[in-house]
């Protein structure tokens, strides 16, 4: 068995010296104000997913709903509620193509258009299998979307808070659920088939905002330095990382690192197709943890509470529609909160640690909620229905902390740029294998086994913790293009012989100096 996955020394030259022509908080700086509108762009696929999520599990709590999708049976159900990931595999085969060779700006705006089209399909639909159509081709644009914008957030980035906006990505999936629970709770009394067409049609929102601003987001600089379009890369980091100043120290690093990363990735052909996954002891590495991250942030019992937080409430004695899609509401709620905070402490606590205390608290609080269940079913146990209810929220909060950002986050930090969107292209289809499998199953599974099928997803936690205890680097402190050496070795650093010094003062954006000092810095 490897060894544990501690985190290696830290190298590259430190930046926390470097000048950089930004303001203390980005609300204060002109050049991050702007770069807030590409960063909203990338952040929107997520607020979809949640809403989507969210969306299935408030309209089965409605009468209507049911009535016109033909009451099916968990068979049927779990094969329409499943669509949406089934769509999402096609689609993966060319998305990470659509991106490297257009760009990432242009795969979100088709992917958006397609999503638009799957929107009304799926709004004006009657009958199970129409509706199953429309959440397969809302699947397909929406992975799409995904494969464009998580990539671009994390390359148009501040490097001072680019762990923080990365781990930001999935949060925005919260919001979506939010809106979403609470939009199915208050069109509950809506005496038509609108009180569930209205639901599925304001998932047009994100798309039309996001179409709307995208040509006046910036596009990826390490897209641009990979279209040798060097000089334009430049004015990009500039405008945006520096408020336009071109001879900026932070912005002139920036640049010669992604330059020297690219151009190593292109002499050594390290991206250039699939297969490179396979071809060196790195690369395997990352393909491991990519695959792990995809299987495991679906399988590790969130699946079967987001998807059928409705069954698991009737089993414990909630079946009031309203109290069902009231409590959806106030879980969301505390998921965004709980999920914020995680991701704003990714940087400061570290990404290992993080993995480590969600994954051990959620086998705490699913041992519970599988004890109390079982004592809610059998004995008729009220207090224990009420302790599913509380230890769903403890277990949720866990999960917040670290698999709702980092799941995004860490296999962006851990691909290098040409094998980014491929190597998310493979987390998503990962992602997709496994919702399929807890859509499609777990309903079953729920009505014949109940809450012994719980189980199932405590051995999953344990195997979890096993792999995250063994496998997965501590990547705190680095540049995007510094990750590559915990992987490929000190070769992977492609900027010479570098001081080795920690980056976490470089965190704090009061910390400015000159071209001197980082000079002294290296004596």
């Amino acid at each position: 068995m490897p060894a544990p996955a501690a985190a290696p020394p830290p190298s590259g030259l430190s930046i926390a010296h470097l000048q950089n022509n930004t303001a203390k908080w980005w609300w204060a700086d002109p050049g991050l104000r702007k770069l807030t509108i590409g960063i909203a762009c990338g952040f929107a696929v997520t607020v979809n997913n949640g809403y989507d999520m969210s969306l299935m599990g408030g309209l089965m709590a409605n009468p209507q709903f049911m009535r016109d999708i033909d009451h099916p049976d968990a068979n049927k159900l779990g094969l329409i509620v499943a669509a949406i990931s089934l769509g999402m595999i096609p689609s993966l085969m060319f998305a990470p193509a659509v991106a490297d060779r257009f760009g990432r700006r242009i795969a979100i705006a088709i992917g958006y258009v397609i999503v638009i089209a799957a929107v009304l399909v799926q709004t004006f639909a009657i009958g199970g299998w129409k509706m199953f159509a429309g959440r397969f081709v809302l699947g397909f644009g929406s992975s799409i979307v995904f494969v464009g914008s998580s990539p671009y957030v994390a390359e148009i980035a501040h490097p001072r808070n680019r762990a923080e906006t990365a781990a930001l990505i999935n949060c925005n999936f919260y919001v979506g659920s939010i809106i979403s629970a609470w939009v199915t709770f208050g069109t509950l009394n809506i005496k038509s088939n609108w009180s569930w067409r209205l639901c599925t049609l304001l998932q047009l929102g994100p798309p039309v905002f996001v179409l709307s601003l995208l040509p006046f987001a910036p596009d990826s600089p390490r897209w641009l330095v990979g279209k040798d379009r060097v000089d334009d890369a430049h004015r990009m980091l500039a405008k945006y990382h520096a408020n336009g100043e071109m001879n900026d120290e932070l912005v002139l690093f920036e640049l010669e690192e992604i330059k020297e990363a690219i151009a190593a990735e292109k002499a050594y052909r390290a991206g250039s197709q699939y297969s490179a996954f396979f071809k060196t002891k790195g690369n395997r590495h990352r393909l491991f943890i990519i695959v792990m991250v995809g299987f495991l942030s679906q399988w590790v019992g969130n699946g079967i509470i987001s998807y059928y937080l409705v069954d698991i409430l009737k089993s414990v004695g909630i079946t009031a529609p309203s109290q069902q899609t009231g409590y959806n509401g106030g879980l969301q709620i505390f998921n965004l909160f709980a999920a914020v905070f995680g991701s704003l402490m990714v940087e400061r606590v570290g990404r290992r640690k993080m993995w480590l205390t969600s994954a051990c608290g959620m086998l705490a609080s699913y041992i519970v909620i599988t004890a109390c269940s079982a004592a809610y079913t059998e004995k008729g146990n009220k207090g224990a229905g009420y302790a599913v209810m509380a230890f769903l929220f403890v277990y949720f909060g866990f999960y917040d902390i670290a698999f709702t950002g980092l799941s995004v986050a860490y296999p962006l930090e851990v691909l290098t740029f040409s094998l980014r969107t491929k190597g998310i292209a493979i987390t998503m289809l990962s992602m997709s294998c496994a919702l399929f499998f807890n859509m499609y199953v777990n309903p079953i599974a729920l009505q014949h086994l109940a809450w012994k099928y719980y189980f199932v997803y405590i051995g999953i936690i344990i195997f979890a913790i096993v792999v995250i205890y063994f496998f997965f680097p501590e990547t705190k402190g680095r540049l995007l293009e510094e990750v590559a050496e915990i992987f490929d070795g000190p070769q992977a650093h492609v900027s010479g012989d570098r001081h080795d010094d920690r980056q976490d003062d470089f965190l704090d954006p009061d910390r400015k100096g000159s071209a001197d000092e980082v000079e002294d810095s290296k004596v």
